[in-house]
């Protein structure tokens, strides 16, 4: 177990899988006990909980399917009242905004206006919500940390609802970065290429081979390289970045 986060406290969306569970396992080797959300698959958010535990580290779960009414209250009442219970204090150090819907990959033309609502209610408003209702208990040198994608750099139409609302999700970075750097906040964004989160299309050949291929390393990421990344923001190792979008796409976008 690694100190560099020890006494940090930190909550990851969407980290019952993929990059969100290899972020909050991450965050827990170094010392950070982590709120480990779910939208609705607790099962999932326990067992990232019983894995950091089993690594020594220490979690807790919260649940609320974001970008529903009331989301971010529930959220934040089992927040506070996690914090309080394990530390004392309801105070958090670190927030990483990964939760996300993903677009079917339908043709722009066939995305229909509840579907554009959805994607931009979880990858745009939920983030701007948390981080807002989060800076009342970020103390001074908290760090934010927002998981956008390659997708903001690359025209791929069947993924345009997508690749927007994780360039709000950049935008957000960018101004906020300057908003909270008085109080010595960060606020950092990591584009992910493609990565194995585990998802059943994942391993079917027909598109684990042609995805594999965008990388310059011919391979899928990790979710672990990309919470790799993560991590390094969340330390005092990275105080002097902010406002900063950081390629983590294995040389996808290099052209």
């Amino acid at each position: 177990m690694n100190s560099k986060l020890s006494g940090k406290t930190a909550l990851v969306t969407g980290s019952s899988r993929g990059i969100g569970r290899a972020t909050a396992l991450g965050l827990a080797r170094k010392g950070a006990l982590v709120a480990v959300h779910y939208g609705r698959d607790e099962q999932a958010a326990q067992q990232t909980v019983d894995l950091i535990e089993k690594d020594g580290g220490r979690a807790f779960t919260v649940g609320a399917e974001l970008g529903t009414p009331g989301a971010i209250d529930q959220l934040f009442h089992q927040l506070e009242a996690g914090l309080r219970e394990h530390t004392g204090e309801a105070v958090l150090d670190i927030l990483v905004n990964n939760a996300a819907a993903t677009t079917p990959g339908d043709a722009p033309e066939d995305v229909s206006a509840e579907q554009l609502d959805e994607i931009f209610a979880v990858n745009a408003k939920a983030p701007f919500l948390l981080i807002q209702r989060a800076l009342g208990l970020l103390p001074e040198g908290g760090r934010i940390v927002n998981i956008s994608s390659a997708v903001t750099r690359m025209a791929i139409p069947s993924q345009v609802v997508y690749a927007m609302s994780k360039g709000a999700l950049d935008q957000l970075t960018l101004h906020l970065a300057r908003h909270l750097a008085p109080r010595r906040i960060t606020v950092n964004s990591v584009l992910p290429g493609a990565t194995d989160n585990g998802s059943a299309a994942f391993q079917m050949p027909e598109i684990r081979e042609p995805m594999s291929q965008l990388s310059a390393f011919k391979r899928l990421g990790e979710p672990e390289e990309i919470a790799d990344v993560v991590v390094f923001l969340a330390t005092d190792q990275a105080r002097w970045i902010t406002g900063a979008s950081l390629d983590a796409t294995g040389g996808s976008l290099l052209g």
